[in-house]
Order: structure tokens, then C-alpha cells, then sequence
């Protein structure tokens, strides 16, 4: 359970009113129920007793049976209120937890980062936030609620029918209930947390099998492949039993031990009207009130059930409050009269102002990608300053103002070529065709149907040097003071090269351009070539 409390204030901390207000009536909704079957079993013994006494025409039966309508009516209405507002304020709980799983992706550095885009990464992060929806709603929520009701179930019933069918009550249900969910949550959590890893790897694996069939079939590796995701899924389905096996002899053990509560409260009932001490009315009130108690437990064995899959899911994500903050201050630092960017390092030394462009070259691994990541501070490394303070040092907004960088892989997305673009920034129609005319593609895109195309997941549909392009054209629309290219002519023709080269020095005149390149490095648009040595 200590795995999870960082995640139960993360997820209060996001709507606290609003799960306040539906832990609230959670209790109501419980309440009401034990309430309106305590006062129907006292109606219904009253009446038989004083028909049988034959007072019956005298019997008020006008109130009680008003109060009865009263809590049917009230239960389902706070019932629906329960429901709102408890689902209204986990949707936003998650969606805190998903801002601050992100917020904290941001201060990965650029090699953790590529990681993310693995599909395999992806699609854990997506179940594991999935398996805490039911952290407040199936757990939580209900186990305070059941937990208040009792407390409160308990006093009633001493003030109405005596202590000893409350404390019978109470001592009936509380240790033994304890008792019937730990057992769940011990022979469960290893299965639930199983079932989970498991069916995302199963997940995982078919994804992985239908995009790389073509080789699997070449290299005779499909029945191979086929078989494993087989095994897989037998292991899954044991472990599935084995929770649900769990999760059923739990429900048994409920349902016999309110058989037994209630059997206790009958017992008890009966020795307070032998001795005198209540009538049979009013001793009949702890024995419907025991029985209703059971709606407090039936919540609950689902959550606990998949307790397993919780813990699990929040052990891979990790602490939610180990966010580190970004070493930025609150406001962009002053621009002074330093350069806009200096780079001083054993391995390279170089200013650079505006409307200059220099071109990074290299032999491969010697560190260019690195020290545009470093400048676009994505990396840690020192001796890069950008208007005399380290990238670092900038708040993030700030720094995105005035540095973009394209790297050899970018993203797109599945949408239209407008909604691609749009992600660099909000521009009209004409920036944008603008910015396609500028990297030659223009022509491309209006041979296509224009900027309301779509293209396919990760902007399927395009070549490589065409979504390359895309991703240039993106970053022209942000007009940076600093813009950082890596590889921006891989894959293009050494015309179409050219006219990209120039486009982009003719879309941003003003702008200093740093550009990593083994193949036209020697173009016209650059003032000074720069080769960095091992």
C-alpha cells in the first residue's frame, strides 16, 4: 500500500472538493441504505405485532411507511450524485497524473526521450495509468465509505437497539472483513500484477507481429513468432484463473460471513427482548441493518482484487513527486550584449550572432547531434551559453522562443498536413504554404488536395524526404532566433537539397542557422563551415 499513497494525493490534490463531495455521498448512499431497510424491517415487524394484537387500525403506519419512500427516493438521487461526481473527479485526478507524468518526461535528457517513442514504452505508460483509474473508485472511495458507515452504523444502533447488537454488529463485521480482503489482496496481487505485464507484452507482441510480418514471413519466423505470443497468452489466462479463483472465494467468504452477522444480530436481538430490555420491532432493526451493512463489502472485493495491478502499475511508473524541477528562474534571463550563442569546449569554440549560418561537420559519433541537443538544452554539457546564460538556465517557454531545433527524426502526426504545421505554431493559410514553398513542398502538397490531406499514424503516406521537409517547414513557421538542423538534406537530391538549403535562409534572413551535415556543407547560404574532430 506504501507504493501507492503518493499516487491517492496526487489524484485528491487534483479535484479535492469534488472528491470530497462524492466521498460524501458515498457514505449517504450507504447510510440510506442500512437506514431504509432497518426502518422497513421495524415497519413490517410493528405492523405484525400489532395485528396480531389486534390494535392494528390504531397503528400510525402513514409516517414510517412516508420515511420509507423518503430513503428509496433519497438513496437512488444521491446515488446518481455519488456516481457524477466521484467519475467527474477521478477523469480529472488522471488527468492530473497524466500532466505530471509528462511534465516529468520534459526534464529527460535526448537519449531518455527517443526511448519514449518506442511503441513498447508507449503502450505501457498509456495501461499502467489506465490500471490507477480504479485506485479511488474501487478502493479508496469505497473503503473510507464502508469504513465511516460502520463507525456511524454503530452508533445508531446502540442508541436505538443497545450496545450488544452493536457491538455484535461491529466486532462481526469489521476484523473478519479485514481478515477476508487481506487474504484477497495476498493471494492476488502477484496474479492481477501478472495478468497485467503480461497482457501488455501479449499487446505489445501482436502490434509487433503485424508491423514486421513481411520479415517474419522472409526469415521464416512467423509460426515461431506465432507460438510465443500463444504460450504467452496460455500464461495470461492461468494467471486470470488464479485471480478470479481469488476473487470468487473471496465473494464466499463475504457472503458467508454476513450470513453469520446477521445470525449473531438475530441472536442478539432475541436475548435483549427475552431480558426485556427492547421490543421485538425495535430488535428487528439491528438484524435488517446487519444485513444491509453487506452493501458496504461488495465494492470493495473488486479493488482489492486488483490491488496486484495497482501496486504494479505505480512501481513502474514511480514516485509521482519525484518530478525534479527544471534549474530555470521564473523570468527569461535579460538579453545583454552577449552573443546570441557561444559555444567554448575543448573539443569546438565559436559565437554566433544573427543572419549568420554555419554548417557542422564531422565524422560520425564525434558529437554533433549531441552538441545541438546540448544547445537546444535537451543534454547537459557546459560552455554553451545562449545570450550569456546556459540553456538551462531558461525557463522553457522562453528558450523554445528562441531556439527550434529538427532533428534527424521527427514527429508527425496522424492528421492533416494544416494540423501538422499547426503544432510549430498557429499560422494562417498562406504562412503555412509559405513555409511548404520555402522546403519545395509545396507542389507536392497541392498535387495531394492541400493542407486538408491526412496522413496516416506518424504522417504515413509521405516519403522520408518528404515528412523530413514537412518537419522543416513546421519549424520555419515558429520564426526562431536560433535555428538548429540536424542531417536537413538525408534523403534528398542534391537539387532538391539545394532549394531547401536556400529556401530556409530565405524564409528566416534574420535568424542564425547551425546545420549538421556530411553532404553540403560547401553551400552558398553558409558563412563559415566548422568541422568537429573526435
Amino acid at each position: 500500500m506504501k507504493v501507492l499513497l503518493p499516487f491517492m494525493r496526487l489524484l485528491v490534490s487534483a479535484a479535492p472538493w469534488a472528491m470530497a463531495r462524492g466521498a460524501a455521498l458515498t457514505v449517504v448512499v450507504l447510510l440510506m441504505g442500512a437506514a431504509l431497510l432497518g426502518l422497513s424491517g421495524w415497519f413490517i415487524t410493528a405492523t405484525g405485532i400489532a395485528g396480531i394484537a389486534g390494535v392494528g387500525i390504531a397503528f400510525d403506519v402513514f409516517r414510517p411507511s412516508a420515511g420509507v419512500r423518503f430513503l428509496a427516493l433519497g438513496r437512488t438521487a444521491a446515488r446518481y450524485g455519488e456516481r457524477l461526481l466521484t467519475h467527474d473527479a477521478t477523469l480529472r485526478a488522471l488527468a492530473a497524473l497524466r500532466v505530471t507524468l509528462l511534465r516529468r518526461q520534459g526534464h529527460l535528457d535526448h537519449r531518455q526521450l527517443s526511448h519514449l517513442r518506442s511503441e513498447a514504452v508507449l503502450t505501457r505508460i498509456i495501461s499502467d495509468v489506465d490500471a490507477l483509474d480504479g485506485l479511488m473508485l474501487r478502493l479508496v472511495l469505497p473503503g473510507m465509505g464502508a469504513l465511516v458507515t460502520h463507525v456511524i452504523a454503530f452508533c445508531a444502533l446502540g442508541w436505538l437497539a443497545g450496545w450488544l447488537v452493536a457491538w455484535t454488529v461491529l466486532a462481526g463485521y469489521l476484523p473478519l472483513a479485514v481478515l477476508v480482503f487481506w487474504q484477497l489482496a495476498r493471494r492476488g496481487v502477484h496474479p492481477s500484477d501478472t495478468v497485467e505485464a503480461q497482457d501488455q507484452k501479449l499487446r505489445q507482441g501482436i502490434i509487433d507481429m503485424i508491423r514486421n510480418r513481411q520479415a517474419l514471413i522472409l526469415g521464416a519466423g512467423l509460426g515461431r513468432r506465432e507460438a510465443e505470443l500463444e504460450a504467452l497468452d496460455t500464461s495470461t489466462r492461468i494467471a486470470a484463473r488464479a485471480l478470479d479463483l481469488a476473487e470468487r472465494n473471496a465473494g464466499a467468504a463475504v457472503s458467508a460471513l454476513v450470513a453469520v452477522v446477521v445470525g449473531l444480530a438475530l441472536t442478539a436481538g432475541g436475548w435483549i427482548v427475552q431480558h426485556g430490555h427492547a421490543g421485538p420491532a425495535v430488535a428487528a432493526i439491528g438484524v435488517f441493518v446487519a444485513l444491509a451493512l453487506a452493501e458496504t463489502l461488495a465494492p470493495l472485493r473488486r479493488g482489492v482484487a486488483e490491488y496486484g495491478r495497482m501496486a504494479g502499475a505505480a512501481k513502474r511508473i514511480g514516485n509521482p513527486c519525484n518530478t525534479p524541477p527544471r534549474p530555470g528562474q521564473a523570468n527569461a534571463p535579460n538579453i545583454t550584449e552577449a552573443p546570441l550563442l557561444s559555444v567554448h569546449s575543448p573539443l569546438i569554440n565559436f559565437d554566433m550572432d544573427g543572419a549568420e549560418a554555419l554548417a557542422l561537420t564531422g565524422p560520425s559519433g564525434c558529437g554533433k547531434t549531441s552538441l545541438l541537443m546540448q544547445i537546444a538544452g535537451l543534454a547537459d554539457g557546459g560552455g554553451v551559453a545562449i545570450f550569456g546564460q546556459r540553456p538551462d538556465r531558461w525557463p522553457d517557454t522562453a528558450l523554445r522562443g528562441i531556439v527550434t531545433m529538427v532533428p534527424q527524426r521527427s514527429a508527425l502526426i496522424a492528421g492533416t498536413i494544416r494540423d501538422n504545421l499547426a503544432l510549430g505554431a498557429q499560422a494562417d493559410d498562406d504562412a503555412m504554404w509559405r513555409a511548404l514553398a520555402a522546403v519545395a513542398l509545396d507542389d507536392d502538397i497541392a498535387a495531394r488536395g492541400g493542407l486538408d490531406v491526412r496522413l496516416g499514424e506518424a504522417g504515413a503516406g509521405l516519403s522520408g524526404g518528404q515528412a523530413k521537409r514537412l518537419a522543416l517547414a513546421r519549424a520555419l513557421l515558429k520564426s526562431p532566433r536560433l535555428l538548429l538542423l540536424d542531417e536537413p538534406t538525408e534523403g534528398l537530391d542534391a537539387e532538391t537539397a539545394d532549394h531547401v538549403l536556400s529556401g530556409i535562409r530565405s524564409a528566416l534572413p534574420e535568424a542564425a542557422i547551425i546545420a549538421v551535415l556530411h553532404r553540403s556543407a560547401d553551400h552558398r547560404v553558409f558563412d563559415r563551415k566548422i568541422s568537429l574532430a573526435r
